[in-house]
């Protein structure tokens, strides 16, 4: 690790950040992720696993990748930096399968959509030295697979880190450091507070999608031909991959449930305001959203 001094006499980090990073599940975000480190020279060498044979292979023809390992274990070894890029049900399972390989040294992350649980085995698993710090960096997109991967996919995004360990301090840094050096906006805060927040921003964007698309699917079959770019814009998201979605709503289901019930409120109050309020205070509900969609992070 190469340390420089910022003007207030803080730590930075500088590339090169790290000998060898790990990347288990090279798959859209893990691939990217892979390009943008070896673009930006954010280490020495990049390494892959994968459950599936045929990414083994892809993964191996690629310039990004250094080497690919045949299992998880060996992948993680010899590794100052590993970060998990499956699906969230299979995030814990692997950090215990991993956990013993793992140099007392190491610094492992992920990059799932959910923290609460994930931190929580996380403490409980990584016990021998190596520090756990969740990410969920705000990237991607309804497409999956390594085909889709690109290198700026993270820059000017937003990325969410979850500490749960007061004495990860510099370990944070670190991991932020990084981040930022794929050129995202990093926040720091609780599991539980990530996901309360990715249930609003995130998650129920999500299903509120996929709701209209099936409600709309069993209207006249012709009006789909119909449809302008409105409708594509903000249902685009609704084609996920529902099998990594189910995966989320389930691991998040208190907080998006919770965010349902406030929705729900303000789209009765649209109702309402629709059939019996005068034109001024339904232009006063849209001005509102207006406003929030026009400060949104660009």
């Amino acid at each position: 690790m190469i340390y420089r001094s910022t003007s207030n006499g803080e730590k930075s980090f500088n590339i090169q950040m790290f000998q060898q990073i790990t990347i288990l599940g090279p798959g859209l975000l893990g691939a990217s992720l892979a390009m943008a480190v070896k673009a930006r020279g954010l280490s020495q060498r990049v390494v892959v696993w994968s459950r599936r044979a045929e990414t083994r292979g892809e993964s191996a023809k690629q310039a990004w990748c250094d080497a690919v390992f045949d299992t998880p274990e060996a992948a993680v070894g010899d590794s100052d930096l590993v970060v998990v890029c499956t699906p969230v049900e299979t995030i814990a399972p692997l950090l215990a399968t991993i956990q013993p390989h793992l140099s007392a040294t190491a610094l492992v992350t992920d990059v799932g959509s959910t923290k609460r649980h994930i931190c929580k085995e996380a403490q409980h698993l990584l016990q021998t030295g190596a520090k756990f710090i969740g990410s969920h960096p705000m990237a991607g997109s309804e497409q999956t697979g390594m085909a889709h991967a690109r290198a700026d996919l993270f820059e000017n995004a937003a990325c969410i880190l979850t500490p749960t360990d007061d004495s990860a301090g510099e370990a944070t840094a670190r991991l932020q450091a990084f981040w930022k050096g794929l050129g995202m906006q990093t926040s720091v805060m609780p599991p539980e507070q990530h996901d309360e927040a990715v249930a609003h921003i995130s998650h129920l964007p999500h299903l509120l999608t996929s709701a209209l698309c099936g409600y709309l699917s069993k209207k006249d079959e012709a009006w789909r031909h119909l449809a302008g770019s409105g409708l594509r814009d903000c249902t685009r998201i609704a084609a996920g991959d529902p099998d990594l979605w189910q995966q989320i709503l389930k691991q998040n289901r208190e907080e998006v449930l919770h965010a349902i019930d406030g929705y729900e409120a303000v789209l009765q109050d649209f109702k309402a305001t629709l059939a019996e309020a005068p034109p001024a205070e339904l232009q006063r509900l849209l001005v509102r959203g207006k406003k929030y969609r026009d400060h949104l992070n660009p």
